[in-house]
């Protein structure tokens, strides 16, 4: 498939109700391993990507590193590829329009956005995120790329849980070019239920403690269903306690 086609496929398998699940890779050989497993698409960890080279998340992995390794998952797997890019790694819009352009051209059809103040703290307030937001859609339109931005708020990591306040920024974000909305956090039930009959993008819901099963976020409206950095977590825990048997 083209880049193109890659991007049309990924679109259509955000299905309110029937989500994609994204067990997600941090490299190319696990990303491949994904792939064979099963999976329609790749997405990276931006946590698990840094700590795999040995980096803190938030952006304290070089971009040129982050660059190299998902080029090579896009290269490696046939299959439609998302990448978590944090805050973009730019706090200037025309730099973040040409570092989302430069990592099109590395193949990939996606990716995540978030909101937090990398190198600051809180949020960016609803406006500023949204002309951000809107820069990354004009720089795919130039690429010709109809690239699935997937907008991520941490209103509930750290920053409340304004059920209103996350309505509003999804609302936001989709209008000024947002294709998805991530929460990361958010895990009750009935707020799952309202934001994602709300929003007018398909509802992204991280696993973690506390968040329903799968089949109940489905019945909650998700369309999207992300693992974050568990995948790694658990297969470097595996790994650790293999060697530990060995060297004990």
């Amino acid at each position: 498939m083209s880049q193109i086609e890659k991007a049309k496929v990924f679109a259509e398998l955000h299905v309110k109700g029937r989500p994609i699940i994204l067990y997600n890779a941090w490299d190319a050989g696990s990303a491949k391993a994904i792939v064979d497993a099963g999976a329609k698409a790749i997405a990276t960890s931006s946590w698990a990507v840094a700590a795999a080279q040995g980096f803190k998340d938030g952006e304290d992995l070089p971009i040129a590193v982050a660059e190299q390794i998902v080029a090579r998952i896009a290269a490696t797997v046939d299959k439609p590829v998302t990448m978590d890019f944090e805050g973009g790694y730019s706090d200037d819009n025309g730099t973040l329009a040409s570092n989302v352009a430069r990592i099109l051209d590395l193949g990939i059809v996606g990716i995540n956005f978030e909101d937090r103040v990398v190198k600051g703290k809180g949020l960016y307030s609803v406006d500023r995120q949204a002309s951000r937001i809107g820069a990354i859609r004009d720089a795919a339109d130039r690429k010709g790329i109809p690239l699935f931005i997937n907008a991520r708020t941490d209103v509930f990591l750290g920053n409340g849980d304004d059920v209103d306040e996350t309505i509003q920024r999804g609302k936001a974000y989709a209008s000024a070019g947002a294709s998805g909305f991530f929460i990361p956090g958010l895990a009750a039930p009935d707020q799952i239920r309202r934001i994602a009959a709300d929003v007018p993008v398909p509802i992204n819901v991280m696993v973690m403690e506390g968040v329903p099963s799968n089949d109940e976020l489905a019945r909650l409206g998700v369309a999207r269903i992300s693992y974050g950095a568990i995948p790694y977590l658990e297969s470097i825990g595996a790994l650790r306690e293999r060697a530990g048997k060995i060297y004990s």
